[in-house]
C-alpha cells in the first residue's frame, strides 16, 4: 500500500499544478504567448524554490553535490554550443533569459532539478543496486528530453542548425545523466523528499502535453 499524500506535499503539488496549468494554456492558446515565454525562467525558478523547501538535509554533501550537478550540467552545455562533441550543432534562443558563454545560466539549476527528481522518483519505486536505479533514471531524463526537444524547438529555446534532432543529443544526454545519477545515488546526503517524484512527473505530463498539441 502507498503511503498517505502529506497535506503539505498535496499544497505544494496544487500550487504547481496551477501554474504549470495557466503556463500551458498561455503557451498554447492565449494571445499572449511572448509574454509567458518571458516567465519561463521565472516558472523554473519557483518549481525548485518549492521543490527544495522540502529537501530537509542541508549537509555539506548536498550543497556540493547540487553545485558540481549544477556547473556539470552548466558546462556541458557550453562545450555542445561550443564544439557540437557532446549533443550535436545547436544554438540557444532567447525565451530561456540571461546568457553565459551563449547559454542560458538557469538551464544548470534544469539539469540539477531532473537529476534530483528522476533519482528521487526511482528510489521511491525499485528496491535495485545503485548502478540499475542509476541507469534507469537516466534514461527516464532522455525519455522526457524527447518529448520536450520539439517544443523547445517551438518555442525558441534552442534550435539544430540542421532542423532535425540528432542521435547523438540522445545519446549525449544520456551519457551526462548517467554520470549525474551515479553520482546521486553515491552521493552522502538524505535523499527523502516527498515532493521530487511528483515534480518529475509533472515535468513529463507539462511536455508531453505541449508535445501534442504543438
Amino acid at each position: 500500500m502507498f503511503a498517505p499524500i502529506p497535506r503539505k506535499i498535496v499544497v505544494a503539488l496544487v500550487i504547481l499544478l496551477i501554474f504549470y496549468a495557466v503556463g500551458f494554456y498561455g503557451l498554447v492558446y492565449s494571445n499572449y504567448q511572448a509574454y509567458f515565454l518571458r516567465l519561463v525562467s521565472f516558472n523554473l525558478l519557483l518549481t525548485n524554490f518549492i521543490l527544495f523547501i522540502f529537501h530537509r538535509d542541508v549537509s555539506r554533501s548536498f550543497w556540493v553535490f547540487a553545485l558540481i550537478v549544477f556547473l556539470t550540467g552548466f558546462f556541458a552545455e557550453v562545450i555542445g554550443i561550443h564544439t557540437a562533441l557532446l549533443f550535436g550543432h545547436y544554438a540557444y534562443g532567447a525565451s530561456l533569459g540571461w546568457q553565459l558563454f551563449r547559454v542560458p545560466v538557469i538551464i544548470g539549476l534544469n539539469w540539477l532539478m531532473l537529476v534530483y527528481t528522476s533519482g528521487h522518483l526511482i528510489n521511491y519505486l525499485l528496491q535495485t543496486p545503485w548502478w540499475v536505479k542509476s541507469i534507469i533514471a537516466a534514461t527516464l531524463m532522455v525519455a522526457l528530453d524527447y518529448f520536450i526537444e520539439p517544443v523547445a524547438i517551438a518555442l525558441d529555446f534552442w534550435s539544430w542548425r540542421s532542423g532535425e534532432i540528432p542521435l547523438s543529443n540522445f545519446t549525449g544526454w544520456f551519457g551526462v545523466a548517467l554520470l549525474l545519477q551515479v553520482y546521486f545515488q553515491k552521493a552522502k546526503f538524505l535523499k527523502n523528499n516527498t515532493l521530487a517524484p511528483f515534480v518529475f512527473l509533472l515535468q513529463c505530463l507539462f511536455f508531453i502535453a505541449l508535445y501534442v498539441v504543438i
